[in-house]
């Protein structure tokens, strides 16, 4: 099995050449906001690890909220963000970029303050990866040349398949037979791909394996202080939930209509969010230890298609910049904008209450966990105005949401098994 990984790169925007970045980021797009796999800058298609990719500039409209905390705002740059999810180890995947596409990363990264072109592309790189604080993968091992090799599985399949309703179960051991002699003879002709999995790498078993048993040592340890702590903690978060300033107007109808000029092109959508944190330690470690919660369920718990109830997403994650002042929220989701919100409000509003109720704004929640993002309009209002324009989008196989995924993966699994009932063997074929 080959595990996934997320990176992102960040680096400060020169002051005068944001427009300029902006200009050159549109060259590599085919439709607004979607990228040309064989763009000249960065041809994402070449790069058969990569799922998802996309550039992002990280300029925050709504930075003067602070002023609600009676908080100056501060002068914070204008970022660039270069975002992947890819098969390997994130490093790997860096490594292959700066080596195949360094002169188109070089024409984008040349924008940034202390990019030196002649410079090693790759350490620069290193230099400015910025660490996750919650990762969420949807389906840990899936590859994207599975992906892909179960899709042509699928549709090749699918020709073979008569349309007429079959007699029997019986009849379905007898086509299911058929089939497998057309796959081993398409496989053997080189028409079929149906690549075994890799060997898991022993140091992501290791790296995995410590994690889980560091988090809740670390927890036991910390248990007693937290007990003895709990009722001032409950004082101090109930006081700043009855007194935080929501800040939900409704989106500028420009700003939102920019935003949605970039959906809907494809099956699934791309979101990206930007904010700052609301001030002060309480509010900082809090979210910081939510944080490390939600990426040990991720790593743990919801790796085979759940963040909890919510089976639409790709692969999100979580990161603070500017010293955890602010916070970057990535995600890659099957459906539109709207569904998506829905979704998330009526299976897990809880949820968004623990990851994003420490943003500047947030409608305000009790107990942490309750309200919130209940409130649906303030919601709705909230997530649209610290929503992103996402310059550049890059998805390795378009038209395909999780639920085909899934589809093709239980085809390839079904024919791959020696033996089976005839009842399974009908519920396999009806898969196709």
């Amino acid at each position: 099995m080959t595990p996934q990984s997320q990176f992102m790169l960040v680096a400060q925007v020169t002051p005068g050449r944001e427009h300029d970045l902006r200009e050159l980021l549109k060259t590599m797009n085919s439709k607004p906001g979607m990228a040309d796999p064989t763009n000249a800058v960065l041809p994402f298609g070449q790069f058969e690890h990569l799922h998802f990719a996309r550039l992002v500039v990280l300029d925050d409209p709504t930075l003067r909220d602070i002023d609600a905390h009676d908080v100056p705002p501060p002068n914070l740059p204008v970022y660039l963000a270069f975002i992947g999810s890819c098969d390997g180890s994130a490093g790997e995947c860096l490594a292959d970029l700066s080596r195949r596409a360094a002169s188109g990363l070089r024409r984008i990264f040349m924008h940034c303050v202390d990019f030196n072109a002649d410079g090693d592309l790759l350490a620069w790189m290193h230099r400015h990866h910025q660490r996750i604080a919650a990762n969420y993968i949807n389906w840990v091992g899936r590859t994207v040349r599975q992906i892909k090799e179960d899709s042509a599985l699928q549709r090749a399949l699918t020709k073979k398949v008569p349309r007429a309703p079959l007699a029997s179960a019986a009849q379905a051991q007898q086509l299911r037979r058929e089939l497998i002699d057309f796959v081993d003879t398409e496989v053997s002709a080189g028409r079929l791909g149906l690549t075994p999995p890799d060997p898991t790498p022993l140091r992501w078993h290791i790296a995995k394996l410590l994690h889980l048993v560091a988090i809740p040592l670390v927890s036991v340890i910390l248990l007693p202080f937290l007990i003895i702590l709990a009722p001032l903690l409950i004082v101090l978060l109930r006081t700043k939930e009855t007194h935080d300033a929501e800040i939900c107007p409704p989106q500028d109808r420009a700003a939102l209509r920019g935003l949605q000029d970039l959906e809907d092109y494809d099956v699934t959508n791309q979101y990206t969010a930007f904010g700052s944190v609301k001030p002060g330690l309480f509010r900082r470690w809090l979210l910081t230890l939510l944080l490390t919660l939600i990426d040990y369920t991720c790593r743990h718990v919801f790796t085979r298609g759940f963040l909890a109830r919510v089976q639409t997403i790709h692969f999100a994650f979580w990161a603070f910049v500017d010293d955890k002042r602010r916070l970057v929220f990535t995600s890659n989701y099957d459906g539109g904008h709207e569904a998506y919100m829905d979704d998330f409000i009526n299976k897990v509003a809880w949820g968004l209450n623990l990851a994003f109720s420490h943003g500047v704004g947030w409608p305000r929640t009790r107990w942490l966990v309750a309200r919130g993002a209940r409130l649906e309009n303030k919601f709705k209002h909230y997530q649209r105005r610290h929503q992103l324009p996402t310059e550049v989008w890059y998805r390795a196989y378009p038209g395909l949401a999780l639920v085909d995924l899934k589809r093709n993966q239980r085809i390839r699994e079904g024919l791959e098994c020696a033996h089976v009932t005839d009842v399974q063997a009908l519920a396999w074929i009806q898969l196709l």
